[in-house]
């Protein structure tokens, strides 16, 4: 009777692992697909972003996407915080005429959904005092965070 019992135990045992294990790799295949859909999401935010900097300028584009805790390097200098980087493009008169463009050639999300990065090139022109368009082309870095909205912002550039 004793040995039945540690058969049936064994089994519910055996059972219950198998389901545990089951319902990991269904987990598993739903992260997979949703973290396609958020790269997705990302991808199709950093473009708006991109389109909103030629169109409307750097300024207001970076207003509209970063997060109230962005921070930037400029100048070796961090810019901490939504205010900090409105001031900062405040100050900057010449970029009215700077146009940014860049696009993403790579983009990543964590497996929570709550954070992302992108990289890729960027190409800076504006006109000099002469007139005379300067280019400057680069790299560019930048971490995305979910918002409570379900939208993305930038928390570093």
């Amino acid at each position: 009777m004793v040995e039945k019992r540690m058969v049936l135990k064994s089994k519910i045992i055996l059972q219950v692992l198998l389901l545990h294990v089951f319902f990991i790799s269904c987990k598993n295949e739903t992260n997979v697909s949703q973290i396609g859909l958020w790269k997705s999401e990302i991808r199709k935010t950093e473009k708006a972003f991109s389109d909103m900097a030629q169109k409307e300028g750097v300024a207001r584009a970076f207003e509209t996407y970063c997060a109230n805790d962005v921070v930037m390097m400029r100048n070796n200098k961090l810019i901490k915080g939504k205010d900090a980087l409105k001031a900062y493009f405040s100050n900057q008169n010449s970029s009215v005429n700077f146009k940014l463009s860049w696009e993403p050639d790579f983009v990543d999300v964590s497996s929570s959904g709550d954070l992302g990065y992108t990289y890729g090139s960027y190409t800076l022109s504006y006109r000099d005092s002469t007139g005379k368009e300067i280019q400057n082309t680069g790299i560019f870095h930048t971490v995305w965070k979910r918002q409570p909205d379900q939208t993305w912002k930038f928390v570093w550039d």
